[in-house]
């Protein structure tokens, strides 16, 4: 069979990327001719071209029409269901949340497949789809590549936070924090840490412990290692025997992730390491979730969609009309969207314009506050020179004032016995008359 597989994106080693290329490369395996399209390609579309996989950004490229179209996004979906006139499609949805994966409706999407129960609700409940055309095919792992791991420790002694959103500054801190009280070790891998890994086969048999969600926690369980979930959203349990059947059609995503993430939360979880479960675990991941079993129920449904109905031209236009309808507001929301972000352009080079203003005027006020403050320095400087002069001459000064205490003091002393002579003789000599009377007197006064 010829199958078109479309996807938002095939560049970073993401979830559904991943999971185009490792369906896609298995569909080749089995002798089909599987085509990726996207328009925006990287990494993972090397690695499927490299494999033998063609992929495209243009459908005009594809010159032979697909026998089904296997939807991914509905962007990708209804594009390649109006180049494609006539040709049957189904459609998976991987996300709750995610605008790109709302369920597209057209007549020729004749199945739609949801990877976990969440996901299913979505497309009901949401997308308003018959239940009678969903089907839930949960997650898989490719097995000849995540091969098991040997016996876990008794004791865990390293672990791994694996996950594209996790980083140093973020849930990585409290993870950290967690293992550092139970005395284990910590790496983290991922896009956001800027050291993502494009062989994790290799990767996860080193780890006994693994922080992860989703694929990346289906992965890391085939191997054999405890897995604790958790990402941004929050934290969640340590997989086990026990809780693995209410986990897994929750794909170990979103839903899974109910408790608040912080360290003691994380650290309580692995009070519960049980390499024996984790064995028990990675047996019954390995007996239901390979990637051949899916296959063989995606080729199921797509001989199923190719021997459907036909759709009529009226239908499909109307599904088209729809479609658009649901859209319109999403673009005129993203132009007005582009309106603003050309207004904040401008405003932010007007205040750019300015703050090269202000910056200009303060580096000539600094320039002369330099300046003043060396003015200052230099006067400063004579200050200090004026004061130890001034200091000198107050010295001096002292000295003169102390000397001419000196001499008035000993004049004082030369008066005083001069005085006292002068009494003397006076008295004696004029002692008895009216003059010396009078002298005597003016002694006295003086």
């Amino acid at each position: 069979m010829r199958i078109l597989i479309t996807n938002n994106t095939l560049a970073e080693r993401a979830g559904t990327e991943l999971y185009v290329r490792d369906l896609a490369m298995a569909l080749l395996r089995r002798g089909h001719h599987p085509v990726a399209y996207s328009q925006i390609l990287g990494e993972v579309a090397e690695e499927m071209r490299a494999a033998g996989v063609p992929v495209v950004d243009d459908l005009a490229r594809i010159a032979e029409s697909p026998d089904v179209v296997h939807g991914h996004h509905h962007l990708e979906t209804m594009t390649a269901l109006n180049w494609f006139s006539g040709v049957p499609a189904i459609f998976v949805c991987h996300g709750w949340v995610p605008w790109q994966e709302a369920p597209p409706v057209h007549p020729r999407i004749l199945r739609y497949i949801a990877v976990d129960e969440l996901c299913r609700r979505r497309i009901v409940e949401e997308g308003g789809t018959n239940p009678d055309s969903v089907e839930v095919i949960l997650n898989f792992v490719d097995l000849d590549r995540f091969r098991p791991r040997q016996q876990l420790p008794e004791v865990a002694g390293r672990a791994l936070l694996y996950s594209n959103h996790a980083s140093t500054r973020s849930i990585a801190e409290e993870v950290e924090r967690a293992c550092s009280l139970k005395g284990i070790d910590l790496d983290v891998v991922g896009q956001a840490s800027g050291n993502s890994t494009a062989i994790p086969e290799i990767l996860l048999p080193r780890y006994d412990i693994v922080f992860a969600k989703a694929r990346a926690a289906l992965e890391a369980m085939a191997v054999g290692c405890a897995v604790v979930l958790c990402d941004t959203p929050g934290a969640g349990p340590m997989v086990d025997s026990e809780n693995f059947g209410r986990l897994r059609p929750l794909n170990f995503g979103l839903k899974t992730l109910s408790q608040p993430f912080n360290a003691d939360v994380i650290a309580a979880q692995l009070d519960r390491y049980d390499r024996d479960d984790a064995a028990a675990v990675r047996n019954r991941v390995r007996s239901e979730a390979d990637l051949s079993d899916v296959t063989d129920r995606f080729l199921a449904l797509y001989r199923e969609a190719a021997g459907g109905r036909a759709a009529s031209l009226q239908d499909e236009g109307r599904a088209n009309a729809v479609y658009l309808r649901a859209l319109a507001p999403r673009i005129k929301e993203n132009e007005l969207f582009h309106l603003r972000l050309e207004d904040a352009v401008a405003e932010k080079d007007f205040w750019r314009y300015r703050a090269e203003e202000a910056a200009s005027e303060l580096a000539r006020r600094e320039a002369e506050f330099v300046e003043a403050r060396a003015a200052v320095d230099v006067r400063i400087g004579d200050l200090e020179v004026e004061n130890v002069q001034l200091g000198q001459v107050r010295e001096s000064l002292e000295g003169r004032v102390t000397a001419l205490q000196t001499e008035v003091s000993t004049l004082r002393d030369l008066l005083d016995r001069v005085a006292a002579t002068m009494t003397w003789q006076i008295r004696e000599r004029v002692l008895g008359t009216a003059a010396g009377r009078f002298v005597q007197r003016l002694l006295r006064r003086r």
